[in-house]
């Protein structure tokens, strides 16, 4: 992990997002082998920040009735392999052993996809077909292009799979629109983010809340600042968190970034304000929050999961600069 190059990597998010919009408007690669599998049912099986971005992309195809089972590929009781049954395997590297593990189970069966950045991969030597993500290399070693590169890929693989798809997509529209909000964020950031990280930066860690319909946008904040500056930080689904986090209010310096847009945002804001917890919103103002941040496209879902998480990387990256080492 080279992390002084992460916000290189960072940089280079709105040109991948166009290129990955390219490549999605002139077909993925392995996409015309898919509707052959003939799936009734799919499994998702990923660590990390694939995991996150794929259990956004299959609620939304299971709120159309499709059967999508994201797993964590670490977990021991998958289900056995069925005619009936495609297994999708989602690793950046396509090395991640818990992945490489969890498909052995299914090597040989014509049913395993890959989806992954390394088309010369243990991954992709295992799988059935392969689906490239297109994100480029991460220089740094830390996955911000491929976390928003899975969200539209596996759209296009669940969609080929199962002959069905949301209508709300990660399609190269959402893709181009991404690129831009992405941009205007890049831009803006001189203007928000000192205030912010500095906001965000308490003696007792920091704390993402995000709508489930993108948690993801806090899974990844949190994992960011746990991976390159190594600082505490936790996500809690913004319903949820009127249940596990509540409690933290009133005994710790709390400090959060909310993802605006959940039917929940309301609890929980009293609940930080009448304890005089310390927070900031992104994507529409919430009572209470002391720096509100807004971006062109934040009203629309795929284009909020693509760009929310790009405020906590860059927070991250600013609490690397000033931590000792």
């Amino acid at each position: 992990m080279d992390t002084a190059a992460f916000r290189t990597d960072l940089d280079l998010i709105p040109e991948t997002l166009g290129r990955l919009a390219d490549a999605v408007d002139a077909g993925l690669a392995g996409l015309d082998r898919l509707a052959l599998l003939g799936a009734s049912r799919v499994l998702v099986v990923g660590m990390g920040s694939s995991r996150y971005a794929a259990e956004v992309v299959a609620r939304r195809f299971r709120a159309v009735g499709a059967s999508v089972l994201v797993e964590l590929a670490s977990v021991e009781l998958l289900p056995p392999a069925a005619p009936d049954l495609v297994v999708v395997a989602v690793s950046a590297t396509g090395g991640s052993v818990e992945v490489l593990r969890a498909v052995e189970r299914y090597r040989g069966t014509g049913r395993l996809v890959a989806i992954t950045n390394r088309a010369a991969s243990p991954l992709a030597e295992a799988a059935d077909v392969v689906v490239p993500l297109h994100a480029g290399v991460e220089a740094s070693g830390v996955a911000c292009r491929t976390f928003r590169a899975t969200f539209a890929v596996l759209d296009e693989v669940l969609a080929e799979l199962l002959g069905t798809a949301p209508a709300a997509r990660f399609d190269a529209a959402a893709l181009r629109r991404g690129a831009e909000a992405n941009t205007a964020l890049l831009e803006s950031a001189a203007d928000w983010l000192d205030p912010l990280a500095d906001l965000l930066t308490g003696p007792d860690g920091t704390w993402f809340l995000a709508p489930a319909e993108r948690l993801s946008s806090a899974q990844q904040s949190a994992l960011m600042l746990r991976e390159v500056p190594r600082l505490g930080a936790f996500a809690s689904e913004t319903g949820d968190w009127s249940h596990v986090d509540v409690y933290l209010t009133k005994t710790q310096d709390y400090r959060a970034l909310v993802y605006a847009g959940s039917a929940w945002d309301a609890p929980a804001l009293d609940w930080m304000h009448g304890r005089g917890s310390r927070f900031a919103a992104v994507g529409g103002p919430l009572d209470g929050a002391e720096l509100a941040l807004r971006y062109p496209g934040d009203d629309d879902a795929s284009v909020a999961a693509l760009t929310d998480s790009l405020v906590g990387e860059l927070v991250a990256d600013r609490r690397l600069a000033a931590t000792p080492r």
